[in-house]
Order: C-alpha cells, then sequence, then structure tokens
C-alpha cells in the first residue's frame, strides 16, 4: 500500500509517494533545504554518519544489509568493481563492499570517485549535473592486478546514499562500458531510491545490459520550488582550485583496493591515555572523518564501541545545506584540502560529546589545526602500513584538554 509523505522546505514542497517497507522512513531519513541552483532538497540521513551523528552499530547495520540483498541477487563467482560515490557516499560505498567481503565475496575491487585531481593518473570523468561540486573522477587502479579486474570486470556494483533520477548512474555506466567490453550487468545500491519508473527505465535501456536496484526504501519524489529569492540568491563557493592534492591524500580507495583495511593492533591503546580521564562522563565521544575519507574514523568508532565506549560518528562535509527542518546547528570552517572552501559540520554541538577525535589523512596545515583548536579536538591522522597494505594507522595527538 502506498503512503504519501509531504515536507515543507523553505525551498519547496517535497512529496514522496513511498512503497511499502518494513523500515520506518523517520528512522532512515530525515529532510532539509540544500543550498543549490541545481536541488533544492536534501534527504538527511540517520544511518550514513554524514549529516547526522550515528551510531557505529547503525552504521555497520546498513552496510551488511544492503550487501546482502546484493549477494540475494545471486553475485555468484564473477569479477566486480565496488564504486562508492564522492562526496558522500565514499564510507558507505567502502562499508558494502566489506560487508560483502566478510561474506565470502573474491575477486572483487573497491574504488570511490573523488572530486580531488590527482596529476599523472588517469581516469575516467563525468558530471553529477545535480551536485553542489559537479565534477567527479574516477581513477584509474594503481596496481597492475587492479587494472586488470577494472577492465574486465563482468559486474560493475554503484553505491550512493540516496538516488533521485539516476542520470549521474547513467553516465558513469557509459563511461565505464567504454573501456570494458566485458560487463555484463550492473547493480545500482542506495540506502533509499526514488527515481521515477520512467528513470529507471532510461538507466536501463542506455545501459543494454542487466541492471538491478537495491536499497532499504524506495518510493517517487514530487518537487515544488518555493522561488524564494532570498534563498536563491545565496551562493557557496563549493569549487576546488583544481590543484593536484597527490600530497595530501593517504585513503587509498580512491586508486583500488581488493581487500578491505584492519585498522593496527594497539591502536585503542595509543588512544587510551587521551580519553581514559573522563570515564565517569557519560556523554559519547563523537569521532568525525573528514570530506571524501570517512571511513577511518568508521574503523576507530567501531573499536572503541567494542570497548565499551559510548560513540557517535560523522563526518565533514562540502555539502552547504541551509538551517531548518532536520538541520538543528551548522558549523563551518576553512576546508583541510588547500582548497580555501567552506566546509561545515552539522547537527552537532560540541558541549554534547566529552571528546571530539577527529581522523584525517591530510597534515596538520593552518586550517585543520584551527579547527582542532577551536574544538578542543584530538588529531587522528590516517596512514597506510607501507609493508602491509591492508593495514590502517591512526597517529594521536591531543590540541587542547576536551570540554
Amino acid at each position: 500500500m502506498q503512503k504519501t509523505i509531504t515536507i515543507t522546505l523553505a525551498t519547496g514542497t517535497l512529496q514522496l509517494d513511498m512503497a511499502e517497507g518494513r523500515i520506518p522512513l523517520k528512522r532512515l531519513l530525515g529532510f532539509a533545504a540544500r543550498i543549490s541552483s541545481q536541488r533544492k532538497f536534501l534527504f538527511v540521513s540517520k544511518v550514513l554518519g554524514k549529516h547526522y551523528p550515528v551510531s557505529p552499530r547503525m552504521m555497520a547495520w546498513s552496510y551488511r544489509h544492503l550487501a546482502r540483498a546484493i549477494l540475494a541477487r545471486g553475485l555468484g563467482d564473477a569479477s566486480s568493481v565496488w564504486i562508492g560515490m564522492a562526496e558522500t557516499a565514499t564510507g558507505l560505498g567502502y562499508g558494502v563492499f566489506a560487508a560483502a567481503y566478510e561474506a565470502g565475496v573474491r575477486h572483487a575491487l573497491f574504488m570511490q570517485s573523488s572530486r580531488y585531481h590527482l596529476e599523472g593518473k588517469a581516469r575516467l570523468a563525468f558530471t553529477e549535473t545535480h551536485s553542489h561540486a559537479t565534477d567527479f573522477f574516477l581513477y584509474y587502479p594503481e596496481q597492475p592486478v587492479h587494472q586488470t579486474l577494472f577492465l574486465t570486470a563482468q559486474t560493475l556494483v554503484l553505491i550512493d546514499d540516496e538516488i533521485s533520477t539516476g542520470r549521474t548512474f547513467s553516465r558513469l555506466i557509459a563511461a565505464y562500458q567504454a573501456i570494458n567490453p566485458h560487463l555484463q550487468r550492473v547493480f545500482i545500491v542506495s540506502l533509499v531510491n526514488f527515481a521515477h519508473p520512467d528513470d529507471r527505465l532510461r538507466v536501463e535501456q542506455l545501459a543494454g545490459i542487466s541492471v538491478q536496484w537495491v536499497c532499504i526504501r524506495q518510493g517517487v519524489l514530487h518537487f515544488v520550488d518555493s522561488h524564494n529569492l532570498a534563498l536563491d540568491a545565496i551562493h557557496v563557493n563549493v569549487s576546488g582550485n583544481g590543484a593536484c592534492k597527490k600530497h595530501l591524500l593517504a585513503w587509498p580507495g580512491r586508486l583500488g583496493m581488493s581487500t578491505p583495511l584492519t585498522l593496527a593492533a594497539h591502536t585503542v591503546e595509543a588512544l587510551i591515555p587521551h580519553i581514559q580521564a573522563d570515564n565517569n562522563d557519560p556523554r559519547p565521544i563523537l569521532v568525525l572523518g573528514t570530506g571524501e575519507c570517512n571511513t577511518p574514523a568508521f574503523l576507530l568508532g567501531r573499536c572503541l564501541a567494542a570497548r565499551g565506549f559510548p560513540i557517535k560518528l560523522q563526518s565533514t562535509t562540502r555539502s552547504p545545506i541551509h538551517l531548518g527542518n532536520d538541520i538543528s546547528q551548522v558549523c563551518q570552517f576553512e576546508d583541510n584540502y588547500d582548497d580555501g572552501i567552506p566546509n561545515f559540520i552539522y547537527n552537532v554541538r560540541f558541549e554534547d560529546y566529552r571528546h571530539i577525535i577527529v581522523c584525517h589523512e591530510t597534515p596538520l596545515g593552518l586550517a585543520l589545526l584551527a579547527c582542532l583548536h577551536d574544538w578542543q579536538a584530538i588529531s587522528a591522522r590516517f596512514s597506510v602500513d607501507t609493508e602491509n597494505p591492508h593495514l590502517a594507522q591512526l597517529h594521536f595527538h591531543a590540541h587542547h584538554h576536551a570540554y
């Protein structure tokens, strides 16, 4: 039985015609007004860990749920490439891939699209026209064995947090098919899918091969623009400077991973001296990822939760959103990737947490140092072990005493 939900935003009215589903939509989503001339609404996920603080358990549940749904369709022994969409779904993409790997999937490669320029690296370029930042790159894998899999995989698994039309995926599928004629089928995976049946059919017809849709909840959306001139006049610079970012990046997902990462032994032990003094403080610890690199925060948060610490996870983002509806707090600061553009943390009051831990891949530049001091945060710089590329390391430094 179809149910219609209507949400009033400052930028317009969003109507969702929902198909039946087992998980209540309010457990998965909130809503907000996006600062964008292309798409003026935003789904505020309550399981993604991007615009809303989430427990590691809830994030892991969503990863397993989607991975099992994919495997239930019969992935088999086919070689596969799994792609998480930047910026919002890079952590989700990796998490679904890792959950599938834990369930026995092999001959698989995880990649993520990126907004960052890596000089000298071959890539597929495509656009996401509705996004606040429309240019995306999918780089060729770095290792030869990964390149071979990338160019010959039979199955492509595309993962995003939500789907409204599927047009971005059509562009990406077409670009990928041009370099891999062996592709036989595509899975389009999301937490929620609001693409109209006509849009889905268009994606399937353009692909010309089997396309299967996997999600937790689905429906059809309609948006009526309020044409609020005051809000429409607000613009936020979300375009980077295009400079090569190779020296800033450490997360390997952009250049290919065939095995999930394991957090190095004694990582939590190295952190304990920074956080154990406040064990009687009932407030949770907030572990923040940054931009496209939010998986290290999940890895750390999951380990801390297993030790009994109350944990919330989230990530910084360059996505500009209006205050209101399910966005109750906005923290703005300069990005840590030398682009000099605004980044944001939403729905976080720092005084609600006994510690803030920022997991980042970039060096401690002036912008990031300013944030760490302002938030009285613990720095956790991510790196990959040079002798074991499947081992993740975090290097901690406390910049101030926590709240």
